[in-house]
């Protein structure tokens, strides 16, 4: 950084800060205060909130100004802070008081942005997606819109996003939900790509609609002259995360059959009763893996909550989990903390 001719002007430095790069006659670059602050870029900042109900729906509202729809918040006011600024648009625009203290993401957004027209000279964003959290129906019901601006809410399919919002908003939601999956902490975007893409983001993850496997969830063998639609396997690893199979063309999660591995303690879990049928479950210890055999699916360990969130199972989903995590406890496996999942390699693998 450039040395200024007044250190005492500019709190915080020092009168022994480094020289910039030598001048002509050995010295170093120096700068006035007022240099060096009209030599710094200057952006807007902005902060908005990622709420989901309990089917994994993002949280969108219309506007009265524009067509596509957004996440809750807007522009951090002169001396406010990103996450108080949060707080406070959740509030004016949906009427619901919250704190949103854990931050999802940070992006950066160009001043070339093509949703900003030119007459408002925008110099560029920076913008601080907060976690909402998921929100029960009873918080849904307390939404109040305000008389102007805020025209309606409804919860969006997240594969639905690019065609509601506008790319760079669809790209930083997408991005945000899929940091709040993995669990890798806040994501640092720029304008809206992630820049260092979990695997999530690397097979794009949520980019097509989930299957939808609604129904209810029965403990137990399926009833005999019911057909099996489908029969998946909760298939452990010594961990306590599971196998998830990932289709690299959709993006679309899948759990895999059960003799996708060498297994021991094999039982049945139960099965989930929809309008075509069962889909049967069985729970199971992974010992190995044979090399992929099918080049079109990405192989990953993800917790059992990764999974039920990369899927569109309803209330059922909810029972369901609950099985899984009773079954990893008797099959003695430890409960796994929220890691982003991890690409296994193609070739074979023993545990």
């Amino acid at each position: 950084m450039p040395q200024l001719t007044d250190d005492k002007a500019v709190p915080g430095k020092t009168a022994q800060a480094a020289p910039g790069p030598a001048g002509p006659d050995g010295a170093g670059t120096r700068m006035t205060p007022e240099a060096y602050g009209a030599s710094r870029a200057a952006l807007w900042t902005g902060a908005v909130v990622l709420v989901t109900d309990a089917e994994g729906r993002v949280l969108v509202q219309s506007v009265d100004y524009r067509a596509d729809r957004l996440l809750p918040g807007g522009a951090v006011d002169a001396g406010e802070s990103p996450s108080a600024a949060a707080a406070r648009e959740v509030r004016e625009e949906l009427g619901v008081d919250g704190r949103y203290p854990r931050g999802l993401a940070v992006d950066w957004i160009p001043r070339e942005d093509p949703g900003f027209p030119p007459e408002t000279r925008f110099p560029g964003e920076v913008l601080f997606v907060y976690d909402g959290g998921t929100w029960a129906p009873d918080r849904i019901d307390a939404v109040r819109l305000p008389a102007q601006e805020i025209t309606g809410i409804h919860f969006a399919e997240p594969a639905d996003l690019p065609a509601l919002m506008d790319p760079g908003d669809a790209r930083r939601t997408l991005s945000a939900l899929r940091a709040r999956i993995a669990g890798c902490g806040t994501a640092l975007l720029e304008d809206g790509r992630p820049t260092t893409p979990t695997a999530l983001d690397r097979l794009g993850v949520l980019r097509t609609r989930r299957a939808r496997q609604h129904g209810t969830w029965r403990p137990g063998p399926v009833p005999a002259r019911l057909p099996v639609r489908d029969h998946c396997g909760w298939l452990f690893a010594p961990d306590g995360r599971v196998l998830l199979l990932i289709a690299r063309a959709t993006g679309a999660a899948h759990l895999p059959p059960p003799a996708a591995g060498t297994t021991a303690g094999a039982a049945p879990l139960g099965h989930r009763l929809t309008g075509d049928g069962a889909h049967l479950r069985t729970a199971a210890r992974l010992t190995a893996l044979a090399p992929l055999a099918d080049p079109a699916y990405a192989r990953l360990l993800a917790t059992a909550e990764q999974v039920r969130e990369l899927s569109d199972w309803g209330p059922a989903g909810e029972r369901e989990l609950a099985a899984v995590r009773a079954a990893r406890t008797r099959l003695s496996l430890p409960a796994p903390a929220r890691t982003p999942p991890t690409e296994l390699p193609d070739e074979a693998v023993r545990w």
